[in-house]
């Protein structure tokens, strides 16, 4: 779809939201934008406000009485953030205040909005791409300095240019390639003349380039999901509290303690960690104890990386090959996403230390002493390649770097067959496949249910 399909029919009415957190707090905003704004803004204030400067007014009744009086920011079309009429009223942060100033917008025309609707009208009037628009979500979903500072240089456009960039330079050789379509009779060889397999070549780099980055921006923003199993009392819940610096997990000395999937956040060097503690998996009778293990499964299936922890008084080095043999940990290993973790080397005289076997790497460590959980650390950023260039990386999603795969993907496709068949034509259709995929990035064309996934995860008044 194109970025303004269908704006007139979705932006009829007028939308309002509070756009502060929920509880108490000193100051409370309220949101609108769309046509009926400044109608309502009379009605509500008791005139229209002047544009763009703040004005201290009481919020009225339909009676004359007031809600309550805050300060009044009137910005008319098209210079506002979502491109119409937005009103924002920045009264007391009570609920309840706040509360009945919504009601009272709602009974003059407008109604709630959606969540991240705000943002979606500022992208489909242009206001924003969707990377930037993204951005916002990502800034206020920050849980480092680092990844707020990367998601405010998307929302200033430097991941936009990079991509606006390769597609300029995609347009420039499609253009080229029709010309050499159209003119193909003639004795002048614009395929040779214009040397395209060096410039898909230096296209194809510069993708590669882009996708590193946004490799670590995707890091930066969404993380690592990290997922600790493996058999009862071999320190799992040990090794949440050790890497979180608190006790979320119950530890004991009796087998099958944990019997819920247990979260935690944690940050290393700026690089985020989704934790999970599972129960340990074991054959067993106990009903509830046999959902906490299916519900480790489960987690196991969705989590990039897999800490297998063992026992090392009960798991010599020589004998960890026989884990292969466990069917899901073989999925694992031929997937690259499992990790042994050797527990308790305190109690075997062992040094900390890192090794590859065969099928899975391991990591020798004592989660009671702490020998060894800097190398963990260190190992978890260097098996998604975080190398903490921070300054300059700008947020990114999983959704780009699939985008970035598929253009990629096509451009060598198109290389390839330019080189074996010497058709162009070949050529500019693989040429098209990658500047869409690239388009899709910021918004310029993008399926409407994607639109539709990526807004509803915003904040309401965002």
């Amino acid at each position: 779809m194109s970025q303004l399909t269908n704006f007139e029919e979705k932006g009829l009415d007028t939308i309002a939201a509070v756009a502060t957190p929920s509880g108490r707090g000193g100051i409370g905003v309220v949101r609108l934008s769309g046509p009926e704004t400044p109608t309502i803004a009379a009605a509500l204030l008791g005139h229209l406000p002047k544009p763009r400067y703040a004005e201290y007014l009481s919020f009225l009744e339909a009676d004359g009485t007031a809600i309550d009086e805050g300060l009044v920011l009137y910005f008319p079309a098209p210079h506002s953030f979502t491109g119409e009429h937005v009103l924002e009223l920045q009264g007391h942060g009570g609920p309840i205040i706040l509360d009945c100033l919504l009601k009272r917008v709602l009974k003059l025309g407008a109604r709630l909005a959606r969540p991240g609707e705000f943002s979606e009208r500022a992208f489909l009037n242009s206001k924003l791409d969707l990377i930037q628009a993204e951005a916002i979500a990502d800034l206020i979903d920050a849980e480092s300095e680092q990844s707020a500072r990367a998601a405010v240089r998307s929302l200033q456009g430097e991941f936009s240019k990079l991509i606006n960039g390769m597609v300029e330079t995609l347009i420039a050789l499609r253009m080229y390639l029709e010309a050499a379509i159209d003119f193909s009779d003639e004795t002048i060889d614009f395929l040779k003349d214009s040397d395209v397999r060096k410039k898909l070549n230096l296209i194809l780099f510069e993708i590669r380039k882009i996708k590193q980055a946004a490799k670590q921006g995707a890091l930066l923003q969404e993380g690592m999901q990290l997922a600790i199993v493996g058999p009862p009392n071999a320190g799992k819940s040990s090794l949440l509290n050790k890497l979180s610096g608190q006790d979320s997990a119950i530890v004991t000395s009796v087998a099958g303690t944990t019997r819920d999937v247990i979260r935690e956040k944690i940050v290393i060097d700026g690089f985020p960690i989704q934790l999970v503690d599972t129960a340990g998996l074991r054959k067993t009778e106990d009903e509830i104890e046999q959902e906490g293990i299916k519900r480790s499964l489960f987690e196991i299936e969705k989590a990039d990386r897999v800490l297998y922890v063992v026992d090392a008084t009960l798991m010599p080095l020589n004998d960890l090959e026989s884990l292969h043999q466990i069917d899901f940990l073989k999925k694992l290993s031929l997937k690259k996403r499992l990790t042994v973790i050797r527990n308790k080397i305190d109690l075997c005289s062992e040094k900390a230390n890192s090794r590859q076997e065969t099928y899975f790497d391991v990591i020798n460590l004592s989660i009671k002493t702490g020998e060894g959980l800097s190398l963990l650390k260190d190992y978890l950023k260097a098996s998604v390649e975080y190398n903490g260039a921070l300054q300059s990386n700008f947020s990114a999603r999983r959704r780009h770097l699939q985008a970035l795969d598929n253009a990629e993907k096509a451009l060598s496709d198109g290389l390839q067959k330019l080189v074996t068949y010497q058709f162009p034509e070949l050529l500019a259709e693989d040429l098209a496949i990658a500047q869409n995929q690239l388009n899709e990035i910021t918004g310029k064309f993008t399926a409407e249910d994607l639109l539709g996934k990526i807004f509803s995860n915003f904040c309401i008044g965002k």
